[in-house]
């Protein structure tokens, strides 16, 4: 085995994939290695996941249960890490959460402590996993340089992942995709593997600035809703509808691009990713205040929300015990994604004030287990008779499922955080 070996069987297509990480970037992942024709071996630890996809099952909402066949037409998915000696090329896409704000990379390092007597020359990594610049080089290429030739026998890069989730999982080869290298062999490899499932590649020059860029795009959203988050708060003390504001604004062709403000931000990207850049720039002495004044504004929106609340409250005269349809729990619309979602942030308020409340939400499905939260309800069906339960309806994520004019015609309150509605004496604003 050598680099042209491992270049022919990626050119014949013959290379085994290995993708460690199997949730919302590592399964549609495997299913496009796949569907390109590679044999793919999955990893996870999670074995309940391991099961679902043996019985040809999906586990995420937006991957169809055909799509996971694809998988197993030449591979397969394991908790077993010695199955890494089979593979050419691995692929890491595992969790990269926060601890006490800072950069929790334990996913990773569980990853590289299992699969690093499994290693063989003429292997490639690749991390997917979102971090700090400097991560992929000081945490895996330091382990492997005492093993291997770094660079000559074997090979080593960052690519960043690119999923929208509910919008792109089953075309994420169209989106433009960063790659870079540990050197210039590694770079070539790499770049000439992700060719054979991406349209277009867009190679970096360095490790570092390919993860810097990934953190630069979350960062960008991250900035740019807390600043129309907090032009919202502007506008409702001036008594004047952000949304209809925007909707002036995004007249302009030029010089202006649009972000709506909500009840707050969710998923990965934003809440999480932005403070692994703050994180890494103070090792070199710099304090990002952009990173983290949006993360604070982002996080009063929920403030604001509570503050809506108890206007209703006090304004309507309601009973002590009054009850809260929540609508739409994931933290963006027409997906079942719970992560750092602002609506279970507002449950948790509810229920330290033990304020009665359900909620309706197509996508969730089953009981909702998180670190801070055990909640046993299920998803209330919408109805005449169920809306009107209700003093107070909370338009949290607006799911085109809803029937919006059943909601408005039988709810009592509406605190519409999405724009959905026209402010009348019904509707306000949140």
């Amino acid at each position: 085995m050598n680099y042209n070996s491992l270049y022919k069987l990626v050119s014949t297509r013959q290379a085994t994939i290995g993708v460690i990480g199997l949730g919302y970037v590592g399964l549609p992942l495997s299913i496009l290695f796949s569907k390109k024709g590679f044999k793919v071996i999955g990893f996870d630890i999670d074995k309940k996941k391991i099961e679902q996809i043996d019985k040809r099952k999906s586990y995420i909402d937006r991957i169809s249960s055909k799509e996971i066949a694809y998988i197993l037409k030449k591979g397969f998915c394991t908790s077993d890490f010695s199955n890494v000696l089979k593979c050419d090329f691995i692929i890491i896409c595992v969790p990269t959460p926060l601890k006490k704000n800072k950069p929790n990379l334990e996913y990773l390092k569980f990853t590289i402590k299992n699969i690093k007597n499994f290693l063989k020359p003429y292997q490639a990594i690749v991390l997917e996993s979102t971090s700090y610049p400097g991560t992929t080089r000081e945490m895996i290429g330091s382990l492997l340089d005492k093993k291997f030739n770094l660079g000559k026998n074997f090979y080593l890069g960052f690519s960043s992942e690119r999923i929208n989730p509910g919008f792109n999982e089953n075309s994420i080869n169209k989106i433009p995709k960063v790659v870079s290298g540990y050197s210039e062999k590694c770079l070539e490899i790499i770049k000439f593997f992700y060719k054979k499932s991406f349209k277009n590649i867009v190679p970096a020059k360095s490790l570092e600035m390919a993860e810097f860029s990934k953190l630069l795009e979350n960062i960008y959203r991250s900035v740019n809703i807390g600043f129309v988050n907090e032009m919202k708060l502007v506008a409702d003390k001036m008594g004047l509808d952000i949304f209809e504001i925007l909707k002036l604004a995004k007249t302009k062709p030029f010089g202006f691009q649009a972000f709506e403000p909500g009840p707050g931000i969710g998923g990965h990207c934003i809440p999480i990713d932005p403070n692994y850049l703050h994180w890494r720039a103070k090792k070199f002495g710099i304090d990002t205040k952009f990173i983290k004044l949006s993360e604070k504004i982002n996080l009063e929106v929920l403030k604001f929300i509570i503050s809506k609340i108890n206007f209703i409250k006090k304004n309507k005269n309601l009973r002590k015990n009054f009850n809260i349809l929540i609508l739409g729990l994931s933290y963006k619309k027409n997906v079942d994604d719970l992560r750092e979602s602002a609506s279970l942030k507002l449950i948790e308020y509810l229920n330290k004030k033990k304020i009665n409340f359900q909620f309706s939400d197509p996508y969730v499905t089953k009981k909702i287990q998180t670190r801070s939260i055990d909640l046993s309800k299920k998803s209330l069906k919408l109805n005449k008779k169920n809306l009107k339960k209700f003093d107070i309806t909370i338009l949290m994520t607006d799911h085109d499922a809803f029937n919006y004019d059943l909601i408005y015609k039988n709810s009592n309150m509406i605190i519409d955080c999405r724009g959905r509605y026209s402010i009348d004496n019904k509707v306000i604003r949140a």
